[in-house]
């Protein structure tokens, strides 16, 4: 027989364990007419104990008259043993209170039974912000002890649970008083205590410790309350003692406080895995022994479509470990690292929840009687060395999506989970999934983001014959990685190559967007062959249209970037000179064969989209073979603590070992950025120069005569019989004899003929008339006329630029793949 010792009794009115202080508590017949009422219930609902005691349950609940009958009420709570749950109560002013009720079943000597009604009103439970239906629905599965007694404290009703407190039995409490079951000093203490409560009516709330033979020896808490039982003339019927586990009382404040903090606590990080981990550190050991995160693969991602539960019947979603956290060292329970793809058995209670989108419960989890487990022996041998013995399967759901699950394992813990567990897994895992549904939100948002900069910077830089290059883009924003700044190399015509570096205004997403749009505004300006300071006119005027049409009256419109900084150059390998220009760009770093390095004195001209009308100048500088270009945007040099002419000097003494290679010199220039301080974006745009060898260039000056087509063609096809052209003979002097035509019979001056062997072999024709050429479809009696179709028909591309007094027609022509046209 398991005796019990009661070692100390704490008298002390401040005592408030689980909130039993202010439950309102009625007695019910099985009929369910109120026989017993107390203060608390009066304060409750209004009715005193006249009004009540005698009358139906139903006068202040009405859920009762839902019953076809009473009996039939009472029946549901005897097959339940207890039916805790959120209703309402009518108040005796008519007004409806929101309560948690539970209803426990009490033993007579006489085997009859009675009903204990515990009420408590959710809008006045104290604490924090887990709302009022948890708190409510985890006092009412919080398992309480009950004992009603006499006047004279002899025990009339008890249930079942109060034998686990104190371990006295059922037959040997009814009918006696506490001193008699258990004759001790401190029983007559608490008999005292009871006597106080009849005779003034009163609730005391009281700590006493029991010393249980099953506790091993350790004494144990338990909170009592003691309320004054009222008939329906108002005098007392006796006293109901509420008894309650402190320690478990004391887990679940913990486990609350748990709860209330976890979305603070979860929702400093953005990344979905740091989430999970914290989520699983937060859960052991105060919740579970072990606990593993397992999110859908698109949360970590952040592509594909949300899962939902119910459409999960066919191919099960795939699921990665994403957190996990044990009592034990190096988490022996799991058989998956962080990251791994975590198989989902369907058979399983894991696939249940997929499918159900509900929580599974395992109370008891035994391997030889659990088929999913039993059928896969390694599985089977992870739970029963590491003693896996109660199991909670919780979904993660926001807005109807299944962003994943949380498993939760007892193993030196001996006490299975219960409802109360899963109730308190349930909120948890609900706070985590806003934590993690935020950081999902950014995963998808930031690589959206990253896939619009991949999309709009350049993947492989291409400088062709005229330059080699290389890069590097560094976000102030490391987290978001998306800015305003762009760079490019792009090929134009006779070998030449154009390099830009801009800067747009801002951060983000908006900045990356006009970012793109200028990008591709200043491929289709150089597609037009213009020249350096026209790119950056027609530039301006996008700017400006673009923040024409964001002028917007809506309070709520956000303003995008207000401007951008740009620098265009043109490099022409054949004659190894630059030309440069730029709107309010920093100047580029020239760095010559020898590591001396230079800053050149360019007119800045005005930012884009300022509108002051302004035109831009170019400059044009003459590079030595082998010399290093550096572009570059304000954020590589500048810093909040920083000078930029301390970072130009920077960058000057990074690059000036010039023969090492363009890589090694990117890190060497942005190894010394100090990012934590940085505020802006910075990029480099790195090329060393090459010179066409003049052995694979030829150019005659010819006068401007009929006799001009004819001696070109000579020219031409003599010069591709050097070069081991021959193959291209007729197509080239075709095009050279309609190029000079036109040169002939459209302008006065000389006649330049110049023909560029590279990747590509290159027919340009410069003539003194500014008229850009342009094709025309000619009539089957025109005379002229077709000579353009006939060039587009025989070249690859074509086209013309405006030069200093005049302008070149060019057309090029693949090489043929044994003519050795690679760079020279």
């Amino acid at each position: 027989m398991t005796t019990v010792s009661i070692r100390e009794v704490t008298f002390s009115e401040q005592l408030n364990r689980l909130d039993i202080c202010d439950t309102a508590f009625a007695l019910l017949d099985e009929q369910g007419t109120v026989t017993g009422w107390t203060q608390a219930a009066e304060r409750l609902v209004g009715y005193s104990a006249g009004d009540v005691v005698g009358r139906s349950a139903g006068l202040v609940l009405p859920s009762f008259h839902d019953a076809r009958t009473t009996s039939a009420f009472i029946e549901q709570c005897r097959v339940e043993n207890g039916w805790p749950g959120a209703t309402a109560l009518r108040h005796r002013d008519g007004r409806m209170v929101d309560v948690s009720l539970r209803i426990t079943m009490l033993h007579g000597r006489d085997g009859t039974a009675r009903w204990l009604a515990s009420l408590t009103d959710t809008g006045s439970l104290s604490g924090d912000a887990v709302s009022e239906t948890v708190r409510g629905s985890l006092l009412a599965h919080a398992p309480i002890g009950v004992v009603v007694r006499d006047p004279q404290l002899r025990c009339v009703l008890v249930n079942d649970v109060i034998g686990e407190h104190d371990g006295i039995p059922r037959d040997r409490r009814l009918g006696r008083r506490l001193a008699d079951a258990l004759p001790s000093a401190k029983a007559e203490a608490l008999e005292s205590v009871m006597r106080q409560v009849l005779h003034g009516g009163s609730t005391k709330v009281h700590e006493y410790r029991a010393w249980l033979p099953t506790r091993q020896g350790r004494q144990h808490p338990f909170a009592a309350s003691f309320h004054c039982i009222q008939g329906a003339d108002g005098e007392p019927l006796g006293v109901c003692v509420i008894s309650a586990d402190v320690t478990e009382g004391r887990r679940t404040r913990e486990c609350l406080t748990a709860v209330s903090e976890a979305r603070t606590r979860l929702g400093g990080s953005l990344d979905v895995m740091r989430a999970s981990q914290a989520l699983a550190d937060l859960a052991v050991p105060l919740f579970a022994d072990y606990v593993s995160v397992d999110l859908e693969q698109s949360v970590q991602i952040g592509e594909g479509p949300p899962v939902h539960p119910g459409t999960t019947a066919g191919r099960l979603p795939v699921f990665r470990r994403a957190g996990q956290a044990s009592i034990h060292p190096g988490v022996p329970e799991s058989a998956w690292t962080r990251g791994e793809p975590v198989p989902v058995p369907p058979d399983s209670p894991f696939a249940a929840v997929l499918r159900t989108g509900r929580p599974q419960l395992e109370r008891n989890l035994d391997v030889a009687s659990s088929p999913w487990i039993d059928r896969r022996p390694a599985l089977a041998r992870r739970f029963q060395e590491n003693g896996m013995h109660s199991l909670m399967i919780v979904p993660v759901r926001v807005r109807h999506a299944l962003l994943g699950v949380v498993i939760f394992v007892r193993t030196e813990n001996p006490v299975p989970f219960d409802e109360v567990d899963l109730l308190l897994a349930e909120e948890l895992v609900g706070r985590a999934a806003q934590a993690l549904d935020n950081a999902r939100q950014y995963v998808r948002e930031h690589t959206a983001a990253l896939a619009l900069q991949r999309n709009l910077l350049p993947r492989r830089l291409t400088g062709g014959t005229a330059v080699e290059a290389a890069s590097r883009y560094l976000p102030a924003d490391m987290d978001h990685g998306v800015g305003g700044d762009w760079f490019d190399v792009i090929p134009l015509s006779g070998a030449r190559v154009a390099l830009v570096v801009g800067d747009v205004v801002g951060h983000g997403l908006h900045a990356a967007a006009t970012m793109g749009t200028l990008r591709t505004a200043v491929r289709t300006l150089a597609d037009m062959e213009l020249p350096p300071e026209e790119v950056l006119a027609h530039l301006d005027d996008t700017v400006q249209r673009l923040a024409d049409e964001e002028d917007c009256d809506d309070p709520d419109w956000a303003p995008g970037a207000a401007g951008a900084t740009c620098l265009y150059a043109i490099y022409d390998p054949a004659t190894r000179v630059c030309t440069m220009a730029r709107a309010g760009h920093l100047p580029p770093a020239i760095i010559d064969p020898q590591g001396q390095a230079t800053f050149p004195d360019l007119p800045s001209g005005p930012p884009l989209g300022t509108g002051l009308g302004d035109p831009f100048e170019a400059v044009e500088l003459e590079l030595p073979e082998g010399s290093l270009l550096a572009l570059y945007t304000d954020g590589l040099i500048e810093t909040r603590s920083g000078d930029i002419e301390d970072g130009m000097h920077r960058l000057a003494t990074a690059l000036a070992e010039p023969r090492q290679s363009l890589e090694e010199l990117c890190t060497r220039a942005t190894a010394g950025i100090p990012r934590q301080t940085s505020h802006d974006d910075a990029t480099l745009l790195l090329v060393r120069t090459r010179v066409l060898n003049p052995a694979k260039v030829a150019s005659w000056t010819l006068s401007c005569d009929r006799s001009a087509a004819g001696r070109a063609r000579n020219l031409a096809d003599r010069q591709l019989t050097d070069w081991g052209l021959d193959d291209l003979g007729d197509s080239t002097k075709l095009i050279v004899s309609e190029l000079v035509t036109n040169a002939v019979r459209h302008s006065s001056g000389p006649v330049t003929v110049r023909l560029k062997r590279h990747r590509v072999l290159t027919c340009e024709v410069f003539d003194t008339d500014t008229c850009a050429p342009r094709p025309r479809r000619a009539g089957s009696s025109d005379e002229n006329g077709r000579g353009l179709l006939l060039v587009g028909q025989l070249s690859r591309r074509w086209g013309s630029r405006s030069v200093s007094g005049g302008k070149v027609v060019w057309a090029e022509q693949d090489l043929p793949s044994t003519s050795g046209g690679g760079p020279s």
